[in-house]
């Protein structure tokens, strides 16, 4: 694995798992078994690591759903789809709640660049809703599917049970 992979995984773990604002640099260069020269050489400061693994996070995000989505026949399993990699995402043992929410709530609220990321990835979700519900002219339930699709994570991680995201599920799909 190269220098900048590894930096960025053990960061991306270390930020998910406990935090941004708890994670400093000498933790990251040390797990990931590299000079504090090779992190710079990379990433000219904490943030740009933190930009890294926010667009890293989304890439993959957005895939594992187009996948799913993909897979699916219907407008209805799609959205169903979405809702059950939730339920997937959530039984993780390291489920830490959603990696863009988490961030937010840590940044500072001058913070431009790292909002916008997380911005345009929470803008891609509720453009994949409105993509599949395109067929069936729905799409003005896009907004609903997104709202319940953060309150399900958030609500999951407050609670640290999946009652929220099953419970989401049986809403959308009344929904239809």
């Amino acid at each position: 694995m190269q220098t900048k992979d590894r930096i960025v995984e053990t960061a991306s773990k270390l930020f998910y798992e406990q935090g941004y604002n708890s994670t400093g640099i000498n933790q990251v260069i040390k797990e990931a078994g590299v000079a504090k020269a090779s992190l710079y050489a990379h990433f000219s400061s904490k943030e740009e690591l933190l930009k890294e693994y926010l667009q890293k996070t989304a890439i993959t995000t957005n895939q594992i759903l187009q996948q799913i989505t993909h897979d699916k026949q219907t407008p209805k399993e799609k959205v169903l789809g979405v809702f059950d990699f939730l339920t997937q995402f959530s039984n993780q043992t390291c489920f830490n709640g959603c990696h863009f929410q988490n961030v937010l709530a840590e940044v500072s609220s001058e913070n431009i660049e790292v909002k916008s990321i997380i911005r345009n990835q929470k803008n891609r979700i509720r453009q994949l809703f409105v993509e599949i519900l395109k067929p069936l002219n729905k799409e003005e339930l896009a907004d609903e599917f997104y709202i319940l699709f953060e309150g399900a994570i958030i609500s999951s991680k407050v609670h640290e049970d999946l009652w929220a995201i099953k419970t989401t599920r049986k809403i959308v799909e009344k929904l239809f």
